[in-house]
């Protein structure tokens, strides 16, 4: 994606904003955007992001500006596909839901692990050079654990939160978290407690999903359909590298299909998972190597392997160089 990639503005998110005390008009010139942003259906990613970042700026604090947004922005306002999360029959397949249907609304993506008592939803920037505004990450998050509240009825609380950058009173977020917050985490990170997300949505409505699911479904596989299979299990390879080896069967899963269609696919435009693979760990250790903060354990582990002695054998293979080595030159070359 690039920052010239569209993005929907849902109908509700202005009134939203304007019923927060927050002015569209206000938003909009602290970005520094046109005023007739306002009424246009979709905006560039860079234009997204300046929003953000302009109502991070107006707002004293961003911990108190993540809770305001989260708490305070009605149902009525929700966009369809955030409809057919808040309506859906269990928390666990609410979140599901949103972590489809947020691929209708890049840049940010979800990713959701369960294992043992914990479910695990990581955040992660579908191709973009720069990470959101911290703001806009809180919120993500926070709506994430909101949505169970209200679907559910009950008070949960999650299990542990981590954030990569400041993001204001900590007192504030733990406060609406229920929990322990940790910043300056190599991911953005919402634990919940596994259990809960076997919780019935009071809020469920088979008959408004039948009617809301195929038509966000169709629009999904349209927009997949305009990227090649290639492009969009090197995306989801990508995110799923650090700690663990994604398997075929857990990216087809993603995507919608049987590992069976999705290797006959990738036949089809000429290469295999397993090289795919190889190409994705390749590009971002080359990636990771340039920043000289991470130490070559760390690199190792971020794309996906157990030890250090394996990474170094398979850059051997791809640089015919030792990882160190290949590090120094480039730094060299770029003084």
């Amino acid at each position: 994606m690039t920052s010239q990639s569209r993005i929907k503005i849902p109908a509700g998110f202005w009134t939203g904003l304007n019923q927060l005390g927050i002015a569209a008009h206000d938003v909009v010139r602290k970005a520094r955007l046109p005023l007739t942003i306002i009424t246009e259906p979709d905006v560039t990613t860079a234009q997204y992001l300046a929003i953000w970042q302009a109502y991070s700026d107006l707002i004293d604090d961003n911990a108190k500006g993540i809770i305001k947004l989260t708490t305070g922005f009605k149902t009525a306002h929700y966009p369809p596909s955030v409809l057919a999360t808040y309506h859906a029959r269990y928390y666990r397949d609410a979140l599901k839901r949103m972590a489809r249907y947020k691929q209708l609304c890049p840049p940010e993506t979800l990713r959701i692990i369960e294992k043992g008592e914990h479910c695990t939803i990581e955040l992660d920037w579908l191709d973009i050079d720069q990470p959101g505004p911290p703001l806009l990450i809180g919120i993500t998050l926070a709506f994430l654990l909101e949505l169970g509240r209200r679907g559910t009825g009950h008070p949960l609380k999650a299990r542990f939160v981590e954030f990569t950058h400041a993001m204001g009173d900590i007192e504030v977020l733990e406060t609406f978290f229920g929990c322990r917050i940790r910043i300056g985490a190599n991911c953005n990170r919402l634990t919940l407690h596994r259990g809960d997300l076997d919780r019935p949505f009071v809020s469920y409505n088979a008959e408004l999903l039948e009617i809301l699911t195929p038509v966000l479904d169709k629009s999904l596989n349209e927009q997949q359909s305009s990227r090649s299979i290639t492009e969009m299990v090197k995306w989801i390879t990508k995110r799923s590298l650090t700690g663990g080896r994604p398997d075929i069967q857990t990216v087809a899963s993603e995507l919608g299909m049987s590992d069976r269609t999705l290797q006959r696919r990738l036949t089809e435009e000429g290469t295999n998972f397993k090289h795919l693979l190889t190409q994705v760990r390749h590009e971002q250790a080359r990636e990771y190597l340039a920043d000289p903060s991470l130490d070559i354990k760390e690199v190792a582990f971020l794309i996906g392997y157990e030890d250090q002695n394996s990474f170094y054998r398979a850059f051997r293979l791809w640089e015919g160089d030792t990882p160190s080595n290949w590090r120094n030159e480039q730094l060299v070359h770029t003084q």
